[in-house]
C-alpha cells in the first residue's frame, strides 16, 4: 500500500463511519430517524445518529422542511405534510390507540359508561375507539365516524389548546348546530373554549351532538398541542363531576406512555364543571 493510500485509510478510520455517497442515501438515514408522527428531533440528534457532518444535516433537514416532507418546531424537526399523507397520519392512530386502548378499558370499568378516543380533523372529529359493552350500542358513534367538533367534548378539549386565530380559520361567524342546545355562534364557542381552559381542560357537552346524552373530555397534550382527546359519555342528566377525576387520570397515563411524562393536569376538579 502507499503511503497515500495508508494516509487515506488511516484518516478514514479516525474520522468515523464513511459517507454514504449519495444525496438520496443521507436523505433515507434522516427520515428512517422519524418512526412516528410523535418524533421529535434535534439538529444534534439527527446529526449523530446518522454520522453526517452538522453543516450537511443542517442543509439537508432545511430542504426538506421547504418541501414539506418535514417541519421545524420548538420541540425539534417532525413528519411533514407529505410524510403524514403517505400514511404516517394512520401510523400515528395506531400508536395513539395502543397506547390509550387499556386506560380506556379501565376508565369503562371503573364508571360503567362509554368511553371515546378520538382525533381533530378540521372542524370535525374522528373516533379512533369506543369501549363500553353492551351501553356503547345505545351510543349513536362508532369507531371511523366523525362528528362536528365544537358540539362534543371531545372536540372542545382540544380546540381550547389552539389559538383564537386557528379558531377563526376552521369556522364561519354562524356555525352548524346539531341539537338546539349547540353552539351556533363564533364568539360564543370562544367563549366555551375560554372556560374549557379555566376548568383545566376539562370539556362539557350536555346533549350539544345527542339529545339527552352528556360527556366529559380531556385532551392528550403532545409537544406542539393536541393529539387526540378522551371522553367518558352518558345519561345528560348524570353528574358528570363524578367521573371528571377519573378521565384525567386516564389522560395523564395515556400522556406517560406516549411522551414519558404527564401534563401538570391538577388533580382535583374545579368547582366550574359541577
Amino acid at each position: 500500500m502507499t503511503s497515500a493510500l495508508r494516509l487515506s485509510a488511516r484518516s478514514s478510520e479516525l474520522d468515523g463511519p464513511a459517507l454514504p455517497p449519495s444525496m438520496m442515501e443521507r436523505v433515507t438515514l434522516i427520515m428512517d430517524l422519524f418512526e412516528s408522527p410523535q418524533t421529535h428531533l434535534t439538529l444534534e440528534t439527527v446529526s449523530r445518529r446518522t454520522h453526517l457532518p452538522r453543516s450537511t444535516t443542517h442543509r439537508i433537514l432545511d430542504q426538506l422542511v421547504r418541501l414539506d416532507w418535514l417541519r421545524h418546531t420548538v420541540a425539534g424537526y417532525t413528519l411533514g405534510t407529505r410524510a403524514l399523507g403517505l400514511g404516517g397520519r394512520e401510523i400515528g392512530h395506531s400508536a395513539l390507540r395502543a397506547a390509550a386502548a387499556p386506560h380506556l378499558l379501565d376508565l369503562a370499568v371503573r364508571t360503567r359508561m362509554v368511553v371515546h378516543l378520538a382525533v381533530l380533523d378540521g372542524p370535525e372529529i374522528y373516533y379512533l375507539d369506543k369501549v363500553g359493552g353492551r351501553a356503547a350500542v345505545d351510543i349513536p358513534s362508532r369507531v371511523g365516524g366523525r362528528a362536528v367538533a365544537h358540539c362534543t367534548g371531545l372536540g372542545k378539549a382540544m380546540l381550547a389548546w389552539l389559538s383564537p386565530e386557528e379558531i377563526d380559520a376552521r369556522y364561519a361567524q354562524v356555525m352548524e348546530r346539531r341539537t338546539h342546545h349547540s353552539i351556533g355562534h363564533l364568539d360564543q364557542l370562544h367563549r366555551e373554549l375560554g372556560l374549557v381552559r379555566r376548568r383545566n381542560g376539562l370539556a362539557i357537552d350536555r346533549g350539544e351532538c345527542f339529545p339527552e346524552l352528556g360527556c366529559v373530555g380531556m385532551a392528550l397534550r403532545g409537544p406542539e398541542g393536541p393529539v387526540g382527546a378522551i371522553s367518558v359519555v352518558g345519561d345528560g342528566r348524570s353528574s358528570l363531576d363524578i367521573v371528571a377525576p377519573l378521565v384525567v387520570n386516564a389522560v395523564r397515563a395515556v400522556s406517560e406512555d406516549l411522551f414519558g411524562a404527564a401534563e401538570p393536569y391538577r388533580r382535583d376538579v374545579p368547582d366550574e364543571i359541577a
